[in-house]
């Protein structure tokens, strides 16, 4: 019999068969008595499933593509960086304000794939990100919709113009995809590089923003 569930629904599965180690918690739980410090979905959009998680505080921590660039699950991948970083008391599914900024990021996320809306307007901590990391991911607000700009570009207004290979490992590492426009930034040449969610999702991201800017 064909599998009928959406393929966010199917990841859901996947995960709760999954045997996490290494991190300090289960598998995710789809709710529980016990209070989480994050809570996250993995919800189906148009560019594939997502990972969407917040922090107990209201926070959007997460924002990453479930399929990596090769079509490889990254769900787990991401869950142990959340819980290295933000809190081992991880849970599935809704609660508190954890939960209510991740519905709030599905609706934005969902406005701005339609074509709707331009800029997020959510709360926002790259916790999962290291220093560096954030030094990038907090200049990439200043891209605006519909604009790119190099690695070089990028690197220079770091104050570090030979770090354009630093600056697309670290956007390689952006746990707020999308949210975060790291898909505005580009080869010198204006080629499409590297993207965790793909250089097709890139093309999608940018082709979408291109036609809405005119």
């Amino acid at each position: 019999m064909t599998d009928q569930r959406s393929p966010a629904a199917a990841w859901e599965q996947a995960l709760r068969e999954l045997p996490l180690t290494g991190s300090g918690y289960g598998p995710p739980q789809l709710d529980g008595a016990e209070d989480a410090d994050v809570r996250y979905r993995v919800e189906d959009t148009a560019l594939g499933p997502m990972v969407l998680a917040g922090r107990r505080d209201g926070v959007l921590v997460g924002c990453a593509f479930a399929l990596g660039a090769g079509g490889e699950n990254q769900v787990s991948q991401v869950l142990h960086r959340v819980a290295a970083s933000v809190s081992p008391r991880v849970l599935r599914g809704p609660g508190g304000a954890a939960g209510r900024v991740v519905d709030e990021a599905r609706r934005q996320l969902e406005q701005y794939l339609a074509g709707r809306l331009r800029t997020f307007d959510l709360p926002l901590d790259p916790a999962l990100a290291t220093p560096f990391q954030r030094s990038v991911l907090e200049r990439l607000p200043e891209v605006g919709y519909g604009h790119r700009i190099s690695y070089g570009e990028l690197a220079a207004r770091l104050g570090r113009p030979s770090a354009a290979r630093a600056v697309g490992t670290a956007l390689g590492g952006n746990p707020l995809c999308v949210v975060l426009p790291c898909h505005r930034v580009v080869g010198a040449s204006g080629a499409l590089t590297g993207y965790a969610g793909g250089l097709e999702a890139k093309q999608i991201l940018l082709d979408l923003e291109s036609a809405k800017s005119v």
